[in-house]
């Protein structure tokens, strides 16, 4: 077998519960799309969705923990590889905001009224 490029970096995952509790310090980033996000997101995290990480994550301090987080898990596993590529410490949300509201966790909109995830 022939491996191709560098080995992709590994991806660390954290529950939902452990990730309501986070220090102050690491930011929650939700990389779902605009209309995911509006409609409901776990309270004190920071919106940059995937499709933009790319050319927006130098906006993320270095050295500040980060847990990454979309819908199901599946995008914010690719934004903790391009992240953690980049250097930055970050682990992923496994589950995503389903795991978030089925451990009943709280969704809001930016208005702070009850979200949903959709």
């Amino acid at each position: 077998m022939t491996n191709f490029g560098p080995p992709k970096p590994q991806v660390t995952e954290t529950d939902a519960v452990a990730a309501s509790v986070r220090s102050p310090e690491t930011v929650l980033l939700d990389v779902r799309e605009d209309d995911e996000w509006t409609a409901g997101h776990a309270p004190g995290a920071v919106h940059m969705a995937l499709g933009t990480l790319g050319a927006s994550h130098g906006l993320l301090e270095r050295g500040q923990p980060i847990i990454c987080v979309c819908r199901s898990g599946g995008r914010s596993a690719k934004a903790t590889e391009l992240l953690r590529g980049a250097g930055y410490d970050v682990v992923n949300l496994a589950g995503g905001m389903r795991a978030w509201a089925a451990a009943g966790l709280p969704v809001v909109t930016d208005g702070g009224q009850p979200g949903a995830v959709i």
